[in-house]
């Protein structure tokens, strides 16, 4: 039996309603990832279940997550609640405020009606609980981004509560699969068919125009891996006389002037050997200047990063038998330059301006390596050479991954600004420490 108790899991308030972010936080209210979809698809998982621990656990979180379901409730009633009196206010969504009088229903934040569509429920244990894995992921990601489309305080330390415990339950339900004891792959009673279970099938095959390529990693290759060539074009060919041709053949060159665009290669080569040298030696200057830790931490496994790609830009060399030689870098070296000045200036300011100001001058350094990879890993696809691509992708990825951590971080350094918790100038501190 369930029992309501006159208290929110969590205290919500919301200091400037604000109607159309209220709409939004519908979509964790009567959304396909919300509340209400997580706390009937693991109550009734938990109804299900024969295995009186694990549905011990089912139905802990399914009771929470209509605690949760309050929470959302309440806050997206708060942001509603100048629908009821103001015109302005109503006109961002009729729906709700003529048909709902300002209040929240069981609908997404585009009208529509919430459905068990939206559940996932098996009644096989593992695989429920991978659903929701999974499920857990979601609403995660979809309340991390609702932080990043308000400026609340309140609302940001509710929504900061609730995307927290979607990683406790995550925690909890990969716990509880890993406790059943079972082969990751072992689903339901009848096994796979040998062998073929083993068969990846490349078909996804060639060199695209901007350097796509039949990329190799665990998912395909190692261990039990069988890589098979894409049935469609087997059947397409009578047979296959000779099966040692590969991809590195300078036949696959879709470059009118493939040696032109080589040496245009090798030039990009060289540039990237010289701008990564000097990023080398810039970032721990980087890292010294941040105040923030996360943004210390950034450059710090960057620098390590860095490293590591310009092993990679020496071994193109190797690949493409061409000696790995520099030559001046003058983009990195007028970005690092500007870098520099953004530290000295660093000082006369607050923390979180100065480290906003580093990200600045970080985020170009980053989006010139992506342009200079990028512009690389194409021609090293136009000319037939997925393995000298496949280098350069991996280090593009990062340059991108890392830029986005940037962004990120300055998100949450211009929310923290925002909340007026940034600090006095460093300098001032200086002057206090030494009086």
């Amino acid at each position: 039996m369930y029992h309501h108790v006159k208290k929110l899991m969590y205290t919500v308030r919301v200091d400037e309603p604000d109607p159309k972010f209220g709409n939004m936080l519908l979509e964790q209210f009567g959304g396909a990832n919300g509340e209400l979809a997580a706390a009937m698809q693991y109550s009734i998982q938990g109804l299900n279940c024969d295995d009186l621990e694990r549905k011990d656990l089912l139905m802990d979180i399914g009771t929470e997550e209509l605690s949760h379901l309050e929470i959302v409730g309440a806050l997206a009633r708060l942001h509603l609640k100048p629908m009821k009196f103001h015109r302005e206010a109503a006109e961002a969504d009729p729906l709700i405020a003529i048909a709902g009088g300002g209040g929240v229903n069981l609908y997404n934040s585009m009208g529509n009606a919430w459905t068990a569509d939206y559940l996932k429920i098996t009644g096989e244990l593992d695989v429920d609980l991978r659903s929701n894995i999974a499920a857990e992921a979601r609403a995660k990601i979809v309340y991390e981004r609702l932080i990043n489309f308000t400026q609340d305080p309140g609302t940001k330390d509710a929504l900061q509560f609730l995307m927290t415990r979607e990683i406790t339950h995550m925690k909890a339900f990969t716990a509880a699969l890993e406790s059943l004891g079972k082969p990751r792959f072992s689903i339901g009673a009848i096994p796979p068919t040998p062998e073929l279970v083993d068969q990846f099938f490349n078909d996804s095959s060639g060199a695209g125009q901007d350097g796509e390529l039949d990329a190799r990693g665990p998912w395909n290759q190692g261990d039990e891996w069988e890589f098979i060539e894409a049935p469609a074009i087997q059947a397409l060919r009578p047979s296959i006389a000779d099966d040692s041709a590969t991809v590195d053949d300078r036949t696959t060159s879709s470059a009118g002037d493939p040696e032109m665009i080589e040496e245009l290669l090798v030039e990009d080569l060289r540039d990237l050997l010289n701008a990564e040298t000097q990023l080398v030696k810039t970032l721990p200057r980087m890292a010294e200047a941040a105040n923030s830790d996360a943004l210390r931490r950034a450059f710090e496994l960057h620098l390590e990063e860095t490293k590591i790609q310009l092993e990679r830009v020496n071994q193109c060399f190797e690949l493409l038998e061409t000696e790995a030689t520099s030559k001046p870098c003058k983009g990195m070296a007028g970005i690092i330059a500007e870098g520099d000045e953004v530290i000295e200036e660093g000082e006369q300011k607050e923390e979180a301006a100065a480290d906003l100001a580093l990200i600045g001058a970080a985020q170009k350094v980053e989006h010139y390596e992506i342009s200079a990879y990028g512009t690389a890993r194409t021609k090293a696809g136009q000319i037939g050479r997925p393995d000298v691509a496949q280098l350069l992708a991996t280090s593009l990825a990062e340059e991108q991954t890392s830029d986005s951590l940037l962004t990120q971080i300055a998100r949450e350094l211009l929310s923290e600004s925002l909340m007026g918790t940034s600090k006095r100038p460093k300098r001032a501190l200086s002057a206090d420490r030494h009086s």
